[in-house]
């Protein structure tokens, strides 16, 4: 929405939030699929929808490289290894120690199976050795709110919502799932450094239009995106909710959206994830 503010500004014209969840954005993307192509509907997609789900379901209602032209990349949005702070484990290794003391009876949260939240849990489970249960909801809410009330122990979040809870003092921040530090909570370790390796594929947020969107129209929009995206107003939103912008140009997406494809879809395998 605060994308969609500064773009309108670019353009002249009024930009409308549809927003269309469920399924792990399958619904969503398959609505923007069928748009036509003519410019007026941008779709925003995650690694969800562009990386994960054909990796996790039998079948899509869309294919997310044929039936979407890449924009741009917009923001890198990694998950936040999360804890009720009530909990008696205050860091990584304590809580590896704790789980380890007490098989399967520690739970973590995801916003729906096959989430990347979800796939962060199984990589932890896999990558720590530890016997944890996966406890799937339909959205954040639900799942920061049984974990703010004490029914799960743990959740894979995203840094908005985990860091202003954390400044509230109502979660406690255990590790980034990202290769580096968020600069919003320097003292916060990554998974790697406090002692769990591999969990590092971060979210995103990306454009794309249907495919066959005029190439003028697709040069057109990925200016004016960047535009909005690099303004102070956006930016500031982004960096004080602990992720990086990332603008780019179609080329570079389209290149970027193939690795994640083939990352995600590897782990995806590895684990033996499936939605279906």
């Amino acid at each position: 929405r605060v994308i969609g503010q500064a773009l309108g500004k670019e353009l002249g014209q009024s930009v409308i939030v549809d927003n269309r969840a469920g399924a792990g954005g399958n619904i969503g993307a398959q609505f923007a699929s069928k748009a036509p192509a003519d410019g007026y509907t941008l779709f925003m997609g995650t690694v969800g929808t562009h990386a994960i789900n054909q990796s996790l379901y039998k079948k899509l209602p869309f294919d997310p490289i044929k039936d979407f032209a890449p924009l741009t990349r917009v923001a890198m949005v990694p998950n936040l290894l999360v804890a009720n702070p009530a909990k008696p484990y205050k860091n990584v290794k304590e809580l590896i120690a704790y789980a380890k003391a007490n098989p399967g009876k520690v739970n973590y949260g995801s916003y729906g199976t096959g989430s990347s939240g979800h796939v962060n849990g199984e990589l932890l489970k896999a990558n720590a050795k530890v016997d944890i249960v996966h406890v799937p909801y339909k959205g954040s809410t639900d799942a920061v709110r049984d974990l703010l009330g004490g029914q799960i122990q743990l959740v894979f979040d995203g840094p908005s919502t985990a860091i202003a809870n954390a400044k509230g003092g109502l979660v406690k921040i255990l590790g980034v799932a990202d290769k580096e530090r968020l600069p919003a909570i320097p003292d916060v370790p990554t998974l790697t450094e406090a002692g769990v390796p591999g969990i590092d594929l971060p979210g995103l947020e990306q454009f794309f239009v249907p495919v066959g969107t005029p190439k003028e129209i697709v040069a057109k929009l990925n200016a004016e995106i960047m535009k909005a995206v690099r303004s102070p107003e956006v930016t500031d939103v982004y960096v004080r909710g602990g992720s990086t912008v990332v603008a780019s140009t179609p080329e570079e997406h389209a290149r970027m959206m193939r690795d994640d494809y083939e990352q995600w879809g590897a782990v995806i395998k590895r684990l033996g994830i499936r939605a279906d």
